[in-house]
């Protein structure tokens, strides 16, 4: 089993690694430019839709699973009941649905209006197939609205996150890989496609990255963070870890993998409602932003933050290590002030300064 995983992953890397290229070298042809702007980082021209390749590696390596290509990787083989194969295939049409819109959206800009609403759409269906979190809740709607908000939030949340070279990429590699690690060693059944689809999703984002790192050739595009999104909030689900680990407190795993993603979305929600802006309108108040405001450079904090990704993603895997709710409770508490620390040294950061260049301002006049 360790050798077909592995051969998926390789499969992944090197198709999203060989493909990267010919889309960059497509994307004028195509319109997929991504023009220096006042909310942008780069100052020149560059091509973006490399979440193509993504999507391919991806598709590819789960392609090859399926029709028993890979040896000894078949998902008739691996127990997939008939649940979690419609689960799987939802899952999978909802992929090649947002991967589109957010291709459509790279190519003509649509309205933040319509791919919301289609957004809304595509989770109800994955969520009616199946795929459903009860969080131990015995009323159905609430695991189904639950689900939908958490699909939504986390697809919106990587979305926001692409704005610097290898950012959304890296956090998407860390937190793919992490709950495959999760899947496959620290469960008491492991479900073995999902975490294989999260390893060939790690593989592709690796493969990309290679070519996205500081300073990047060619940017994934929406049609790239969108995908990377809606795969790891569908697939977590899907992994339902606490009813194969025998713990309910190992619930908590995805808020404290995806921490850093959900603190970034709702910081930049918070900023935006209190300047009294639209919080679907593109600005410079994401995490990435404010470490470069307060005097890192780009390629630091993207480095700082997937640190922080990386930490906050061990603390999801000793989750599984800890008896009890107590112990659970100690390691999110943990993270909940590390994020606080953080944003306590930001806020005062920033404050100090806007009081320079008030300061600065008047004594010019």
């Amino acid at each position: 089993m360790t050798t077909s995983l592995t051969a998926g992953f390789c499969v992944a890397f090197l198709t999203s690694l060989l493909v990267t290229p010919i889309v960059k070298r497509l994307s004028p042809m195509l319109g997929l430019i991504d023009l220096p702007g006042l909310r942008k980082v780069h100052v020149v021209p560059t091509p973006r839709g490399g979440g193509i390749a993504i999507f391919l590696g991806f598709a590819i390596a789960c392609a090859c699973a399926a029709l028993g290509l890979l040896p000894h990787l078949r998902w008739n083989g691996l127990s997939v009941t008939a649940d979690l194969a419609r689960q799987l295939l939802a899952i999978a049409c909802g992929a090649v649905v947002l991967f589109l819109t957010g291709l459509a959206d790279d190519r003509w800009n649509l309205s933040w209006k319509f791919r919301l609403c289609l957004q809304v759409l595509v989770a109800a269906g994955v969520v009616q197939s199946g795929v459903r979190a009860t969080v131990f809740v015995s009323q159905p709607w609430f695991g189904f609205l639950a689900t939908m908000l958490w699909i939504m939030v986390l697809t919106n949340a990587m979305n926001f996150l692409d704005n610097m070279d290898a950012l959304s990429a890296g956090i998407g590699l860390i937190a793919s890989a992490s709950f495959a690690v999760i899947l496959l060693f620290m469960v008491r059944v492991p479900i073995f496609p999902v975490a294989a689809m999260l390893l060939f999703l790690s593989g592709s984002l690796l493969g990309f990255l290679c070519w996205n790192r500081p300073p990047a050739s060619i940017f994934m595009g929406d049609c790239g963070s969108n995908l990377i999104g809606f795969l790891l909030a569908t697939l977590t689900v899907a992994g339902t870890f606490y009813e194969r680990s025998g713990s309910r407190h190992v619930m908590l795993a995805p808020l404290c993998v995806m921490a850093v993603p959900l603190y970034d979305f709702c910081t930049v929600i918070w900023i935006r409602l209190r300047q009294g802006r639209s919080p679907f309108h593109g600005d410079k108040s994401h995490f990435s932003h404010r470490l470069v405001e307060l005097g890192l450079r780009p390629s630091s904090a993207v480095l700082t933050i997937h640190l922080t990704t990386a930490m906050t993603g061990l603390g999801g895997l000793l989750l599984y290590q800890v008896r009890g709710w107590t112990g659970a409770l100690l390691v999110v508490a943990l993270i909940a002030m590390m994020l606080t620390v953080i944003g306590i040294l930001e806020f005062v950061g920033r404050r100090k300064l806007s009081d320079e260049r008030r300061s600065g301002g008047a004594g010019q006049g």
